[in-house]
């Protein structure tokens, strides 16, 4: 977990967290979005961390997703969108943070992984993933998320 430098941090001052998106398509084509509990009041969210010495955002994602929910795939290396929460920190304080977003197509969910058995992990429709997260801009994102619009966006 990070450490905060009391002296440094406003309360105000937001921190940069890095998240992935985890997508597949079904057998039928469509798209699936994976959401896993957080660790401590067990609300839907996607993986996201902070910021690691040498690893890009999307690279971060990607370790991310691995470490909270055993994903291994293709993290895309641009950002779809962000969103803010406020983590609760382990003294009670909330600590702003905003959260850059990047897709992952997965490729293959490990059955051993660093957090298993602290969270539980689903696949959703990204519309019916978008009504079971918190944030709001969150659930946009996911609500409206397409990886075959995305590609063509960006092509």
């Amino acid at each position: 977990m990070k450490k905060l430098d009391k002296a440094s941090s406003s309360a105000q001052e937001a921190l940069t967290q890095y998240a992935a998106l985890c997508h597949r398509k079904t057998a039928k084509g469509r798209t699936e979005v994976l959401l896993i509990t957080s660790r401590d009041t067990g609300r839907w969210v996607i993986p996201k961390g902070w910021p690691m010495k040498g690893k890009s955002g999307a690279e971060c994602a990607l370790r991310e997703a691995y470490e909270e929910a055993g994903v291994e795939g293709k993290p895309d290396s641009r950002c779809i969108g962000i969103y803010a929460y406020d983590k609760v920190m382990k003294d009670g304080t909330r600590q702003p943070c905003i959260v850059a977003v990047y897709p992952v197509s997965v490729q293959r969910m490990k059955d051993e992984f660093p957090e298993k058995g602290q969270r539980v992990r689903k696949w959703f429709s990204p519309k019916k993933a978008g009504s079971r997260v918190a944030e709001p801009e969150l659930a946009l994102l996911l609500a409206n998320f397409d990886p075959d619009r995305q590609a063509e966006e960006i092509s």
